[in-house]
């Protein structure tokens, strides 16, 4: 089962012991990407149960591997997209006797959202003002990326449209000839059937 995330939203996942569930984000190329994940402890006086383990692959579109844990309780990532497309992450509960049942909560943020930008502010010792003013900047460059995907996929989709109109056209034509031909045989035929019969 794989869900597709919004933006920056936190989710809380529902697993089962030898079941997995996967989440997918549309990450850009050179886009910074953070998430955080960890099994929810209902009884916060007692450690989680073994059964309460998990595997944690993170996925590129292509395939390679940008994170992977085997038998945590919570983690974290952090990487750059090196190519554009759908990002994976899967949980995945190893089987267990009895099955256990378990939530484990999770938030995937990337390209502005991920920025810490407090740390950002204490580092560079700039006021908030100034944060706010950098993370518009970025907001209006991720803006300008989108306009500029969406631009670049109207144009790809009209020179389908074009081409797919091109190629319709040409199969008409095509119908059209073959349906006039087989109409001008069948009317040889007929004609030469009646002047064989000597009705013509």
């Amino acid at each position: 089962m794989v869900m597709v995330m919004r933006r920056g939203e936190s989710m809380r996942l529902d697993l089962e012991s030898g079941t997995t569930k996967c989440v997918s984000d549309d990450i850009k190329i050179n886009y910074m990407t953070v998430g955080t994940y960890s099994v929810v402890n209902s009884n916060e006086a007692h450690h989680l149960p073994a059964s309460h383990k998990i595997h944690v692959t993170v996925a590129s579109p292509k395939g390679h591997t940008q994170h992977h844990a085997q038998n945590v309780e919570s983690g974290k990532f952090l990487f750059t997209a090196v190519e554009t497309g759908d990002y994976t992450t899967c949980f995945i509960a190893p089987a267990f006797r009895p099955p256990a049942k378990f939530a484990v909560d999770f938030e995937w943020k990337s390209g502005v959202e991920a920025k810490d930008w407090t740390n950002i502010a204490r580092r560079g010792q700039i006021n908030m003002l100034e944060v706010e003013v950098s993370k518009l900047l970025d907001v209006t460059d991720s803006i300008h990326d989108e306009m500029f995907l969406l631009r670049e996929r109207e144009r790809e989709m009209q020179e389908l449209n074009r081409s797919t109109n091109w190629k319709m056209a040409g199969l008409s034509i095509f119908s059209l000839l073959v349906t006039l031909s087989v109409a001008g045989i069948q009317l040889w035929h007929l004609k030469s059937f009646l002047e064989r019969k000597k009705l013509l």
